[in-house]
């Protein structure tokens, strides 16, 4: 068995296309995974991810790259609040979504940003994964000190709850989320937000796999609607897409 007959196996397997991430990359995730368990063919890592769950947990976990944490790279959030700010004068009610949400340290930003910006409008955050147990581990809202470094005294104090070592995000911000399963390459996508978040994830895809995100995006945004990526995915060309640039890593829909 070869890397394509492994990847089209997660495929049937998984419904996860491994075909969309580029190779390189990837494949030597799935060697470092086998290496830690001595494991030498691809064959006997698919046997073994047939018929062990822990195992076959821990390669959906590091092949969805949960890499996530609050307020990932600050100055863009403060940039984000900013023009949010700015936005929401003009609107009652905000739909938003969260994409690849990881353990929901992003979405819980974003509804505290709002809490703070915009108190009394009604937002509606979605957040999504592919990876259905890190769902689980967003939606309790618990979460260790090192995962918090990043967060405020401020915020620490009005939207969290410690609890002995943990951190319990607070039940107003909670409610302002709801955690679905997605799988960007292959389901379907709402319309309608006022702001899609998709930060870190898409750098991992190969190029014709971004434009098709990135056009699905664009046609998922309500006029004006904004697209805030991460750190190291700017939108060379955004106009193809009928955004326009509003900050480095944030665009508009025109």
């Amino acid at each position: 068995m070869d890397f394509t007959d492994f990847h089209d196996w997660v495929y049937r397997q998984f419904k996860i296309n491994l075909n969309a991430y580029k190779p390189e990359q990837l494949n030597r995730r799935i060697g470092s995974l086998m290496s830690r368990i001595g494991v030498t063919s691809l064959e006997d890592y698919k046997r073994i991810l047939s018929v062990d769950k822990e195992q076959r947990e821990k390669f959906l976990d590091f092949i969805t790259i949960n890499v996530t944490e609050f307020f990932r790279n600050p100055e863009l959030f403060l940039e984000l609040q900013d023009i949010l700010k700015e936005y929401s004068k003009n609107n009652f009610s905000l739909k938003i979504w969260s994409a690849a949400c990881s353990i929901g340290c992003e979405p819980y930003s974003i509804a505290m940003i709002i809490k703070e910006i915009a108190p009394n409008i009604r937002a509606n955050i979605i957040a999504t994964d592919i990876d259905s147990n890190i769902l689980k581990r967003a939606e309790k809202g618990e979460y260790l000190p090192v995962e918090m470094k990043n967060v405020s005294e401020f915020y620490k104090s009005k939207y969290f709850n410690k609890v002995n070592d943990r951190f319990l995000i607070d039940n107003k911000i909670r409610a302002m989320v709801t955690f679905k399963k997605h799988d960007l390459i292959v389901d379907s996508y709402e319309d309608g937000f006022d702001l899609i978040v998709c930060r870190n994830v898409i750098i991992y895809f190969k190029n014709e796999v971004k434009q098709e995100i990135f056009k699905k995006f664009s046609n998922s945004l309500k006029k004006d609607g904004l697209l805030f990526v991460g750190a190291t995915e700017s939108i060379y060309n955004y106009k193809e897409f009928n955004l326009e640039k509003v900050s480095t890593f944030i665009y508009k829909r025109v």
